[in-house]
Formats: structure tokens, sequence, C-alpha cells
């Protein structure tokens, strides 16, 4: 203990003076209180950074780099783009449009959800966090898959890697994670999961799992997605029908929850919430109730919205295969009829 934090207490009845802590000096208005512990585990409380008024333009002016989604999305990327490198230095193509999805809309959508305004002020507004939550369940999924990894890899690990991812994407675990109806549950109890527990206030209260429930997004809808796509050889792949069919059953999902969060009198995350409006950002912050409301109606919109689409590419799919099927089938008629005997 440091000489100057002692003091002398005065003497007891045995006439001995006791050394005492001195009392910390009180923090003055403006003053930080610094601590040893690690950023990812201090408590958004302990520190609420003032924002200015939130705005569209912020969104895509107000950057602040998080290191954990830069990193992940240094190294995808990077590995990515040195996997086409050496197929192209093979003389093997890679479509174009693969890349693209991987590289620009998945993890792009992946480092803007988390380091734009978006990131900025996903605590601070639950519309907010609502557009993230969106892009990082379902666009980035979605980009991902269609930028084929998976089989990118497969055609440019060597051999002992190959034989390594080979016997994960064979493993029983990965057989289980990805069974459709196991995968469709998680995909869809999730969001309740996260609005109607104490999960989204820890989210709120810790900055690590802030980050987690990111990394959760992300992977769910991996599960979900990725096997409907049908680009990469993962398990879990069905039939077109069957892939159908499950991206229609999600879209009343997301429809109810939204409106349940639109019509619902209690506040989300209403202790962190409450806080913000009685400081210096509660001069601008909107009602809670009708910021949950915004919430809910983004929520609802943009699921469905996106669904659609979803929908669309895969029936887009089915209508190809089809059609190559029918001309296999045509080939082989041909073929056929030309080995046939003539009389």
């Amino acid at each position: 203990m440091p000489e100057s934090s002692l003091l002398l207490s005065p003497p007891d009845h045995y006439g001995c003076w006791i050394p005492v802590r001195a009392p910390r000096p009180p923090v003055q208005p403006g003053h930080k209180v610094h601590t040893v512990v690690p950023a990812l585990l201090t408590p958004y409380s302990a520190d609420l950074e003032v924002l200015p008024r939130f705005t569209v333009g912020r969104v895509f002016s107000d950057w602040g780099i998080d290191p954990i989604p830069f990193v992940v999305t240094v190294w995808a990327v990077g590995l990515y783009v040195l996997g086409v490198v050496v197929l192209h230095r093979r003389g093997d193509r890679w479509p174009v449009g693969r890349t693209l999805a991987f590289v620009g809309l998945g993890m792009g959508s992946f480092f803007f959800a988390t380091s734009s305004g978006l990131g900025r002020y996903d605590t601070t507004l639950l519309s907010v966090h609502m557009v993230q939550h969106m892009l990082l369940s379902m666009v980035v999924p979605l980009a991902l898959a269609l930028g084929a990894p998976v089989t990118l890899a497969l055609r440019t690990l060597p051999p002992a890697p190959r034989r390594w991812l080979l016997a994960v994407l064979h493993s029983r675990v990965a057989k289980v994670l990805a069974f459709p109806p196991l995968a469709f549950a998680l995909y869809v109890a999730s969001p309740w999961a996260l609005y109607f527990s104490s999960w989204y206030d820890a989210s709120l209260a810790s900055a690590f799992v802030h980050e987690m429930m990111h990394v959760h997004l992300v992977l769910v809808g991996t599960l979900f997605f990725w096997p409907l796509m049908g680009v990469d050889p993962v398990p879990g792949r069905v039939s077109h029908p069957f892939r159908v069919l499950l991206t229609l059953m999600t879209l009343p999902f997301h429809a109810f929850l939204g409106v349940t969060i639109m019509g619902q009198s209690t506040i989300i995350g209403e202790e962190h919430y409450r806080e913000l409006r009685e400081g210096p950002m509660g001069s601008w912050l909107p009602p809670m109730l009708e910021d949950q409301h915004l919430a809910g109606g983004i929520l609802w919109a943009s699921g469905d919205l996106i669904g659609v689409l979803f929908f669309a590419v895969l029936f887009t799919q089915w209508v190809r295969s089809s059609m190559k099927e029918a001309a296999r089938e045509d080939r082989r008629l041909d073929l056929a009829e030309r080995r046939a005997p003539t009389h």
C-alpha cells in the first residue's frame, strides 16, 4: 500500500495510532474513472457516450473501427481473395458474381452493419439496432452462401487441410446442426428469445455479450440459409420444393414478431434506454415507445422483403435445375434412339 494513500486515525484506548486508507477523492463532472477491466467486459452504462442527433446521413459518415468485426472481415476477405488468385494462377475460372457476393455484399454488409453509423447507434436506438439485426441475420448469410466459400476452399486447399474440412463437413455435429427442422427452429426462435428474455438487456449492459449477439445472428442465419441456397456441398441440403416451403414458412414469423413488438406497451431494454434519455441525448432521442414501434415495423417490412427476394432466387434455381434436367433427359432419349437397331 503506497504511503500517500495512508492516514493516521486518532489513537485508540491503548494509545496506538492506527493507519487507515485515505478516502478516494470525489469524481468531478466531466472526469472519467479509468479501470483495468478489459474493454469487452466493461459495461456500457459505465461510460455512456454522448452521440449527436441521429440522421440517415450519419449512417454513412459516422464510422468507427470495432476490433473484432474488423479482424474477421480482413481475414475472411483476404483468404477468399487468396483462393480466387490461386485458381486463376492454375488456369481455372471462378465466377465473378460469387466473388462480388462474398466480398462485396456479404462481408461488406457485415462490416457496414458493425462499423458504420449503424454500429455507433445500435445501443442508442432500438430502430437502428433492428436494421443491423436484419443485415446480420439475413443479408450477410445469404450473400456468403452465394459466394460458395466451401467450394472455393475444397478446390484450393492443400491435401491435408482439405481432408480436415471434409471431415468436418461429414461429421455428426455438422449434420445435426444443419438438420433443416432444427435449423429452422433455431432461426425462428432466436429473435423471440432475444427480445423477450433478459438476453437483449444483457447485450446492452455488456460489450462482450453485445459482440457475441452479432456472432450468433450471423451463425444462426448461416445454419438456416446455407443449405437452402444449395451452392456449397454442405450437409442439410434438401430438394427445391422443400427449400421453397421452408422459405415461405419463415415469412409469417418475421411479420408476427414485428407486429408483436409494434403492439406491446412494455419497453424492450427499458432501463438502458431510459437512462439515455435522462442524460444529454434526451434532448433529441424520440420517445421509447415510438422508437420501438418503428423497430417493429422495420423488422416486419424488411423480413418480408428479403424473404420474398430469397424466395425468387430459390424459385429461379428450381426452374433452371428443371430445365437442365429436361435437357439431360432429352439427350439421353436421343442417344438411346440413335443406338436402337433399325429394321
